[in-house]
């Protein structure tokens, strides 16, 4: 079975994608990662980000050495590297491929209406600006204010992305605990099977 768990940064993709794979035993896989790996490695070695060509050919390769995936230098790329077609036609194989090996979780921002539009489920996590820039504020250790402009202008560069699959399960994480949101996703995979 594929589950897809999309939406936008904040909303709680990462960590309610986590637990429920964790909780099913299936597969765990960070598409947003994946674009933020790639961004890495053109930081690397100086590959414009408007170069989608040159992005294409670098999907797939690892960072030299250690860096911090979710810093904000590579937050503020990594929506113009993820937006060439080039780029998002060679990640989507990729991201397919590892969907195919076992049940999986996969999660980003379009899982479900183009990585995987026939998994068994789809959800949407949504949340307020202000939840979700508080969220992220916490896990980057930045001012609140700060991260809500970063999230806001990511979002309306990502706005192709941040669509819902038409079948999805919109769930808005507002005011959910990580644990609630959790168990409102195994229920739906519940209902699936």
């Amino acid at each position: 079975m594929v589950i897809t768990i999309d939406g936008p940064a904040g909303a709680g993709k990462s960590t309610v994608a986590r637990a429920v794979a964790d909780r099913l035993g299936y597969m765990y896989v960070d598409t947003g990662l994946m674009y933020r790996e790639l961004t890495a490695v053109a930081m690397e070695r100086g590959v414009d980000p408007g170069d989608g060509d040159a992005l294409a050919a670098l999907v797939g390769e690892a960072p030299a050495g250690p860096v911090d995936l979710r810093s904000e230098a590579v937050s503020a790329r990594v929506s113009a590297v993820s937006r060439h077609p080039q780029v998002r036609q060679r990640m989507r194989a990729r991201q397919r491929e590892r969907a195919l090996v076992r049940d999986a979780v996969l999660e980003g921002r379009d899982t479900g209406s183009r990585v995987c539009p026939d998994a068994e489920v789809k959800v949407y996590l949504t949340a307020s600006l202000e939840a979700r820039a508080a969220r992220r504020a916490v896990d980057l250790g930045l001012a609140t204010d700060e991260v809500g402009r970063t999230i806001a202008a990511r979002d309306r560069g990502d706005a192709e992305q941040l669509a819902p699959a038409p079948d999805a399960h919109v769930i808005d994480t507002s005011g959910l605990t990580v644990a609630e949101a959790v168990d409102a996703v195994v229920r739906l995979v519940e209902a699936a099977a």
